[in-house]
């Protein structure tokens, strides 16, 4: 490995703040494009992106907290020699193919990549390589990594704000979002040129190679096992027929979000599922009487609602889910210190190492090791004695290997 060792940042380097004041940056360099919405103008894009050069900065648009698909409903192109590109994927039937090509073997440059790699997969469209700019900026020891810190701090300007959280399914997308949306990726190569230089300085930019390879073959998580528990307020349920209320609402309630492509917190909130469930109505005007379920758009669907708490109502207690979601993995932490206090006293020491490791190079705890990892390595130390490989087979990259192994072998074996 070639990362020479710590080097922080004194002011003076790449990571220097800029000493004038932030530019705001308020409209596209090149004017806001067209937005591409039919076959000829996305071939023409493709022919644009394939004549350019160097790396390709890509950001995509969904509406979290409004649909219950994550589909991308903007596509942002960028790339020296073919300008910037604003895509709708919805009157193209969600298909980019044409693009797939151009995107072929250029470096993609994304902010916080694993946001959106699987909505672009889903229009065709899969990086061969990437940089993630908020990634980096957590590995080189930034203290903020949002994309608006990260070009103020590192690149002098400020980013317009107020739309990412926006509606992006809505049409037509005003002329503001639109603008918003070009400048996400009118400084993205830019903000990574000056990210790897200041990774490089420090040591660590073989590190940064490694993440940004695991984050672009992950492939989507693993389905939750019991989804349902995520309820928010769910802890005030502590007996098993209120538990299957819960599950029962939750999953009516997830097929009728998908049903409409409605966010389910738009459907029925959460708080509304913990009283129904709390308060067990026996009838459904009783339900039809609880907050929320009082309203005009509930109203409608009490029938729907009461069938679902009907249903749990009549399980055998043999279906009724357990009181605490089954653990695939170690005790909650709390808890070792009376079940192995052998295993408790690895935790600390193993975290401790961590700690100096991550003070020694100023990255965060959590980058440098997956904290699930270290609680499985210290709950069930291996047989064999060999840590790294433990590392390794839990999903650790080679640069955390060889930069935690001796440390985390030498807390594990000490109360093994």
């Amino acid at each position: 490995m070639d990362d020479a060792g710590p080097t922080p940042t004194d002011g003076t380097g790449p990571g220097a703040t800029p000493e004038r004041a932030p530019q705001p940056l308020l409209a596209p360099v090149d004017g806001l494009p067209p937005v591409v919405q039919d076959r000829s103008a996305l071939r023409a894009t493709a022919d644009a992106m394939a004549a350019g050069t160097g790396p390709i900065a890509v950001d995509a648009e969904r509406a979290s907290g409004f649909r219950y698909s994550q589909r991308a409903y903007l596509v942002q192109l960028r790339r020296a020699g073919a300008g910037t590109a604003l895509v709708d994927p919805i009157p193209l039937g969600s298909d980019l193919h044409e693009l797939a090509a151009p995107l072929t073997g250029p470096e993609w440059v994304l902010h916080a990549a694993g946001q959106d790699l699987a909505c672009l997969a889903e229009v065709g469209l899969v990086p061969s390589r990437l940089f993630d700019t908020e990634l980096a900026g957590r590995l080189a020891g930034l203290p903020r990594v949002g994309l608006g810190p990260l070009v103020e701090q590192l690149l002098g300007l400020t980013l317009e704000k107020g739309h990412g959280a926006a509606d992006w399914s809505r049409r037509p997308l005003p002329e503001d979002w639109l603008v918003y949306a070009a400048l996400d990726v009118e400084v993205l190569v830019e903000l990574r040129d000056v990210l790897a230089a200041l990774l490089a300085e420090q040591g660590k930019l073989s590190w940064a190679e490694e993440e940004f390879e695991a984050v672009r073959t992950a492939g989507p998580p693993a389905p939750r096992a019991e989804p349902w528990r995520r309820t928010s307020g769910i802890h005030k349920i502590r007996k098993a027929r209120p538990l299957a209320a819960v599950r029962a609402l939750w999953e009516a309630r997830d097929r009728l979000a998908a049903e409409r492509d409605i966010a389910p917190g738009r459907v029925l909130p959460d708080a509304a599922i913990i009283d129904a469930a709390a308060s067990a109505p026996p009838t459904a005007q009783a339900l039809a009487a609880l907050p929320v379920f009082r309203g005009r758009s509930q109203r409608r669907l009490t029938g729907y609602w009461f069938a679902a708490l009907r249903q749990a109502a009549e399980l055998d207690p043999s279906q009724l889910p357990s009181a605490s979601p089954v653990a695939d993995g170690p005790p909650p932490v709390a808890r070792w210190a009376d079940r192995n206090p052998d295993a408790a006293a690895r935790l600390t020491a193993a975290r401790s190492a961590v700690a100096a490791v991550s003070d020694e190079w100023n990255v965060p705890v959590e980058n440098l090791l997956q904290p699930d990892l270290l609680r499985r390595l210290c709950w069930t130390p291996p047989a064999d004695g060999d840590v790294a490989g433990a590392l390794r087979a839990g999903g650790a990259r080679n640069w955390q290997v060889e930069l935690l192994g001796p440390r985390l072998e030498a807390a594990v074996q000490a109360r093994s």
